[in-house]
């Protein structure tokens, strides 16, 4: 079911109840006022026919007989019954013999003075009264005929309403719906609207600060975030495409120069040395390229352990030291660091690992002494590396490049690699829920700082 019609059955549900209430209530309302009305007609019956028989002379039952059927103020198939003080009918109207009273009930309206009660159609009201020489009990029964007419008109004319205001809140609930929910559709087709050939495409925000608002200002940075993502697809299969191009055509050239003619024994070794190499440096880019897709995926943090950077840090020197000859790499704990549990950090030991290789195998290659000075400090949240060497350097228009994937700064022509470690060292670190810094300086050197959070 669709939200439109959710919000319409859902407004005319509502309104529904609220005038259901109301109906009921002013149907009770005026039942009770019609009860109380009749029963006060009731008691002024018993009260004038009281006051005659006792208080007006030469007034006796045959008199107040003749007086009540020609009487035209009688109420509808009104009933009088008078009984003394021993309880005897001196009186009754009731020549059907509808009602019989008994001395219990007679007694009752002594004590209580007043009661009322009904019995089939007829409501009846039962009073006791006092005079010089008398006291009597006199009921006065009759039918509100002309009451519960009123009573059954009212019904009719709240359910008349009831139904009629029923029908038109729902086309009026259909149209507030419609009318609510039209900006959603304006939405919802704007999204449609939308794909891969025109990612630059942004839904209409609006002007004003609602939660429509807000839901188009979260698409639009969903799409902005998509956007990226595909123009990061697009430069990196061109990157990868044309990396990996190179090398295989190089190979081939190799390989097809020594098949052109005869060559020499020692001719044939240089060419597949020189094909051996490629290869290598292809595999060594392949390489780079899982690890970087691995570590552009989501990780949950079920599959982290927890690490000892510093542990990381010793293995991580000790491979640089093997792979890049004449290298320096120092290693320098803060003397403010008193607790090892800063050291203790929840993730991906290998990924760990691979970033901390990767920015001091960078800090060494481009440093003309090889040297690459690491400093770890740590704060009440947070632990930081900080890698400096005395490189080239990065110019200060490329600093926000750098963690691209395949990019490589202008300066660095000439010195082997592919662009992609400083990629892979971001996306790794925020895996990690940490963050990478860099300053730098051309032709001085450059800073990298990790933050990562510590597990205390």
């Amino acid at each position: 079911m669709e939200i439109r019609q959710k919000l319409t059955y859902q407004f005319t549900g509502i309104v529904a109840v609220i005038l259901l209430i109301s109906s009921i209530s002013i149907y009770l309302s005026f039942s009770e006022g019609r009860r109380e009305e009749f029963f006060h007609r009731l008691e002024s019956k018993t009260k004038l026919i009281a006051q005659m028989l006792m208080e007006i002379e030469g007034i006796n039952t045959e008199l107040l007989s003749k007086i009540e059927k020609n009487n035209p103020l009688s109420l509808p198939s009104e009933e009088i019954y008078i009984f003394d003080y021993l309880n005897n009918l001196i009186y009754s109207s009731d020549e059907d013999d509808i009602f019989v009273f008994s001395n219990e009930m007679i007694n009752k309206v002594r004590l209580e003075n007043s009661v009322r009660f009904k019995q089939d159609d007829y409501e009846i009201l039962g009073a006791f009264y006092t005079g010089e020489y008398d006291r009597i009990v006199v009921f006065a029964a009759a039918i509100d005929i002309f009451g519960y007419s009123k009573l059954n008109r009212l019904r009719l004319i709240l359910l008349i309403v009831f139904i009629t205001s029923l029908i038109i809140i729902y086309f009026a609930g259909k149209v507030f719906a419609a009318r609510a929910l039209m900006p959603v559709s304006n939405i919802i087709n704007q999204v449609n609207n939308i794909s891969d050939a025109n990612l630059h495409e942004r839904i209409n925000e609006g002007t004003e600060l609602d939660e429509l608002g807000k839901l188009s200002n979260t698409f639009n940075g969903m799409l902005d975030r998509l956007e990226a993502a595909f123009k990061t697809q697009k430069n990196f299969i061109a990157n990868a495409s044309h990396e990996l191009r190179t090398p295989l055509t190089i190979i081939t050239g190799h390989l097809e120069v020594s098949l052109m003619n005869d060559r020499p024994a020692p001719e044939y070794k240089q060419s597949i040395e020189a094909a051996l190499y490629d290869i290598k440096n292809l595999n060594a880019l392949a390489n780079r390229l899982l690890l970087l897709a691995r570590a552009s995926s989501d990780f949950s943090p079920d599959s982290f352990s927890i690490i000892r950077i510093d542990d990381s840090l010793w293995e991580a020197r000790s491979e640089i030291l093997k792979r890049i000859k004449n290298s320096e790499i120092h290693i320098l704990l803060s003397n403010k660091i008193e607790d090892e549990r800063v050291f203790r950090v929840s993730g991906n030991e290998i990924l760990i690992k691979t970033a901390i290789i990767n920015i001091i195998e960078n800090s060494c290659k481009y440093s003309s002494n090889k040297t690459c000075s690491i400093a770890v400090d740590a704060d009440n949240d947070f632990l930081y590396l900080r890698f400096k060497d005395n490189g080239i350097g990065i110019p200060n228009d490329e600093l926000n490049l750098i963690f691209e994937p395949f990019y490589r700064a202008k300066n660095s022509i000439g010195i082997k690699g592919h662009g992609l470690g400083l990629s892979i060292v971001d996306k790794i670190i925020k895996q990690h829920k940490g963050t990478v810094i860099v300053t730098s300086e051309e032709n001085i050197g450059s800073e990298f700082v990790i933050q990562l959070p510590y597990q205390k």
